[in-house]
């Protein structure tokens, strides 16, 4: 049996629908803004996060009753029933994505609910026992672009591992202090992102420079144009997809047969897509770590918690928060990080 056909049956039990925004800085120079979906029932409460991006999105949310998700589910019911439901009634979202953020941060709210109310946790329900989880910290360079940022976490703990977002104004300088410390374990060229704030060209000067200088490095989201696919076609095992991977058709047509698969639980939208997409990487061969977005709340356990249990000595980007708040000082948690023996629902 599946991870999936193990929770489809679990019932959960909901008495209303409640929500709370969240916004914070980030390191990465943007204020975030995020809503948590509160199920509640038997007293007890479900938690999960909407990392829709766009603020716009969560102020139309915030003018809007709560759904109506009243009575007891079992999840594959609970799922859907919500795909007869606009999560975005009020007016259609600014990125197409944040449709499946939003039935992301519902489902694994209802999930959560319903393994509290089993009074267990999702390793438990699966049989599955979660392991300390191995973390990289994703940071920018900052303008303009140096080694400094990294060589001062590492000054703190010389075991840090980073996850690093090259660009073409990178110096010659960056890339060998970067080498030199041999703490870089993915390269995100953010190549097949359209229409948002991150946006990178496919420069083949570039993409010849990062593979040149992290021969050992994983290259997340390169784009395959006439000039930069030579490069990538002999690096395949080492190539990783993000931005489009929203279950097992997106992994199917990609341009390669990658190696390694970054795994962000809502750009999947349902439970189902998320753990049938686990469940294929495992039967391909295809290495899998997780993926953050900046969550500022429950969001953040429970990418944890899916590491602890089906990705947990990979490069995940699931680092404590402390890593994107500007305001956090030493000393910082360290990797891996140690599930708890008491965690219920989805809690790390």
């Amino acid at each position: 049996m599946s991870a999936y056909e193990r929770i489809a049956d679990l019932t959960v039990t909901i008495e209303s629908v409640d929500r709370r925004r969240y916004t914070a800085d980030t390191t990465s120079g943007f204020e975030r803004t995020t809503t948590e979906f509160r199920l509640t029932g038997d007293g007890l409460v479900g938690r999960g996060e909407d990392v829709t991006y766009d603020a716009a999105d969560h102020d139309a949310l915030a003018g809007t009753d709560p759904i109506d998700l009243e009575g007891e589910w079992t999840i594959a019911d609970l799922s859907a029933a919500l795909g007869d439901v606009d999560l975005f009634a009020a007016k259609p979202p600014e990125q197409k994505a944040s449709r499946n953020y939003r039935r992301w941060a519902v489902e694994s709210a209802a999930l959560d609910l319903g393994l509290r109310q089993a009074d267990t946790s999702l390793g438990e329900y699966l049989g599955i026992e979660p392991d300390p989880v191995r973390f990289v910290v994703s940071t920018r360079l900052g303008d303009p672009p140096t080694a400094d940022r990294v060589e001062e976490l590492l000054a703190v703990d010389d075991d840090l591992e980073f996850k690093l977002d090259p660009t073409p104004d990178w110096p010659d300088s960056a890339f060998e202090r970067l080498r030199e410390t041999d703490a870089v374990r993915v390269l995100d060229l953010k190549g097949w992102y359209e229409g948002t704030d991150v946006d990178v060209p496919a420069d083949p000067e570039l993409y010849r420079d990062t593979l040149a200088a992290f021969p050992a490095a994983v290259i997340e989201d390169a784009a395959f144009t006439a000039e930069t696919r030579p490069l990538l076609e002999p690096q395949a095992d080492r190539l990783s997809f993000d931005y489009p991977i929203d279950g097992v058709d997106a992994i199917e047509s990609l341009p390669v047969e990658p190696g390694w698969c970054n795994v962000k639980p809502s750009r999947f939208g349902t439970l189902e897509s998320l753990l049938e997409t686990i469940a294929y990487c495992r039967e391909e061969g295809i290495t899998m770590y997780g993926g953050g977005q900046f969550e500022l709340a429950s969001g953040r356990t429970a990418i944890q918690t899916l590491a602890a249990l089906f990705y947990p000595a990979a490069p995940n980007d699931v680092a404590p928060d402390a890593f994107n708040d500007p305001e956090a000082t030493p000393p910082y948690p360290r990797s891996p990080l140690k599930p708890s023996k008491d965690a219920v629902g989805l809690e790390f």
